[in-house]
């Protein structure tokens, strides 16, 4: 089987740019030899999950180019100096996943099955078709839609243009549909934690509407025409998420991970199980990732603790103003105050917030090894913990670890549908008790349903949303999904883009040159100071307060860790989309390219 699903796999190979849709695959399997039975669906279609895998550095790395994040890398598109021929995901690669997937969906058929089988394995073809083109859109907008596989001789369809965006998000509610209406739900599909059935699209359904509808609600213009939106359709999609959400809850298949006993712990410990999938799949795991030491089946640069211990490879940090976002225990919003300390920030806070980054009182080796914020590693000093494996074994590059990656949990679907449900003007006690109430109070966080809007999370977003119910949810998203994938594009359907160029700030400290006790541990382990000569045991932040790069603190001698100041970010509205790349405008001169690029 392992090595039929190799060839599979080799469907996946790469084809010239102008022929990625109607090349000849000398690897494939011939559709009349291989399509026979449902087992041979099973294997063809389980190579669209590898196909679709994202790997660890997408899924970790996608959100630190969001507001929450404070990540020390230089990125041209948020300085101007980034144009179409720096573009790229137009490749052959990128587009040869359609081509396979039309195939399979051209010549499935042939299978000798039930109509039932057939009707499941076509919806889980169209399913990937979805996310295809759903990934698509969010990158570029609008592009060419390709139903079925393309002949060498159809000059018309492989040089024609983008379709309209409107047109191709319709096309992927279509699929998602059929995926949702057809896929089954038997435990042959449903227990396996990487098999697609039809709760998982009902969720990525849930996905794709949210993501639409309050694109459409939040941007007046179509971004790749600049022009008004042909057709009012928000209320549409929210209306189509929320259906989708309510299939999903009412089947009663799925709940909150949630020990009461265990809620100082449980959250963080959802990403750092050695056997996640075994673990949450009967409860909170909808579709994950499923890596197996046995198997030999994992990311190809899975080496998880590398990425948050070792300031060479990642730096992740997150940004004060985000970390504000974290309610108390109590439910009440957390007041930020010039020189509160770490310490004082910390306590009685969301216990989401010491499962996410390093907290006075965080130690590894089973409670042996005291670990305050490395701030050589990040720089605001506010330290990823979530996905981190407590072993220090497991510390060093190219250390494998076969940790699951969850990619969509029961908690999303709960907060899309509350979300959905206020941006329709109808949320209600009922709804929220039943989607964020459950949520904050596994987080320790006392349930009050709000009656105003936080004044922080008003002026958070820019002073455009004054909604109580709709902020909180915002508030929620981000907090439950740090560092999962989605904060990104939620700041892009959202049209809150501005976020992305804000200055990134770090801890309060007190003065430089003076060696800091930030895990409370009564010993020292951190200093700040502009000496490159220093030499001390703890921990040396560099700040350089004559220069125009590195870190600075705002005061100068003290105050709040400013990070790479030298890094002017900007932002414009045709940046909501990426530009098409000049490559593929040079083989096919009839592709427009989005306005502003």
């Amino acid at each position: 089987m392992k090595k039929i699903i190799i060839l599979a796999l080799a469907a996946f190979s790469a084809f010239s740019c102008k022929g990625f849709l109607n090349k000849q695959n000398p690897y494939k399997i011939e559709s009349e030899y291989y399509f026979v039975d449902e087992s041979s669906l099973e294997i063809y279609s389980n190579a669209f999950i590898r196909s679709f895998d994202i790997n660890l550095d997408d899924f970790l790395a996608a959100d630190r180019y969001a507001d929450a994040y404070a990540w020390s890398g230089l990125y041209g598109y948020y300085t101007d100096n980034y144009t179409a021929y720096d573009a790229s995901n137009w490749t052959t690669s990128n587009w040869s996943q359609l081509r396979s997937i039309n195939y399979y969906l051209d010549n499935m058929r042939k299978a000798s099955a039930s109509g039932e089988i057939l009707n499941h394995y076509e919806g889980v073809g169209r399913f990937f078709r979805a996310l295809f083109y759903y990934l698509k859109v969010q990158t570029f907008g609008a592009v060419p839609i390709y139903k079925s596989m393309i002949s060498s001789t159809d000059t018309e369809a492989l040089t024609k243009d983008r379709d309209n965006r409107e047109d191709v998000f319709r096309f992927i509610l279509e699929d998602i549909n059929y995926a949702c209406e057809n896929c089954l739900t038997s435990d042959k599909y449903r227990n396996r934690a990487s098999y697609i059935h039809k709760y998982v699209a009902l969720a990525y359904k849930a996905r794709f509407c949210l993501y639409e509808g309050t694109y459409r609600k939040y941007h007046s213009v179509d971004p790749s025409t600049g022009q008004p939106w042909k057709s009012d359709e928000s209320e549409m999609y929210l209306k189509e998420c929320i259906d989708a959400c309510e299939k999903l809850m009412e089947s009663g298949i799925y709940s909150l991970a949630d020990n009461p006993n265990a809620r100082k712990t449980q959250y963080r410990a959802m990403f750092t199980d050695p056997d996640g999938c075994k673990t949450y799949t009967t409860n909170e795991w909808i579709w994950a990732k499923d890596n197996d030491e046995t198997l030999n089946v994992k990311d190809i640069s899975y080496s998880i603790n590398d990425y948050f211990v070792n300031a060479q490879h990642a730096q992740y940090s997150f940004n004060r103003d985000f970390i504000n976002t974290y309610l108390k225990l109590d439910g009440t919003p957390f007041e930020d105050f010039e020189g509160c300390s770490f310490v004082d920030e910390c306590k009685d806070r969301d216990y989401r917030l010491a499962q996410t980054i390093r907290t006075p009182g965080f130690t590894r080796d089973g409670g042996s090894k005291k670990a305050a914020p490395d701030v050589t590693y990040s720089q605001t000093g506010y330290h990823p913990i979530k996905y981190l494996l407590d072993d220090t074994a497991h510390d060093p590059q190219g250390m494998t670890t076969y940790t699951d990656v969850p990619m969509m949990r029961y908690a999303e679907v709960l907060l899309s549908y509350a979300e959905a449900k206020a941006e329709l003007g109808q949320m209600t006690e009922a709804v929220w008790n039943k989607t964020v109430k459950p949520i904050r109070e596994r987080a320790g966080v006392k349930n009050i349903y709000p009656k105003e809007a936080d004044p922080y999370m008003v002026a958070y977003f820019q002073n455009k949303v004054t909604d109580p119910y709709i902020l909180e949810i915002r508030r929620e998203r981000g907090i439950e999904y740090a560092m999962e994938y989605l904060r990104y594009h939620d700041i892009m359907r959202w049209h809150q883009g501005e976020l992305l160029a804000r200055p990134w700030r770090g801890l309060w400290i007190t003065e430089v040159d003076k060696e800091l006790d930030l895990d409370n541990d009564g010993n020292t382990d951190t200093i700040v100071t502009a000496n490159s000569s220093l030499k001390s045991n703890c921990k040396i932040l560099y700040i350089d307060g004559a220069s125009t790069t590195g870190n600075k603190l705002s005061k100068g001698t003290s105050g709040y860790i400013q990070t790479s100041t030298a890094l002017t970010r900007k932002w414009a509205d045709y940046k909501y989309v990426k530009p098409i790349p000049a490559t593929a405008i040079t083989e096919n001169p009839n592709l427009t390219q989005n306005p502003g690029w």
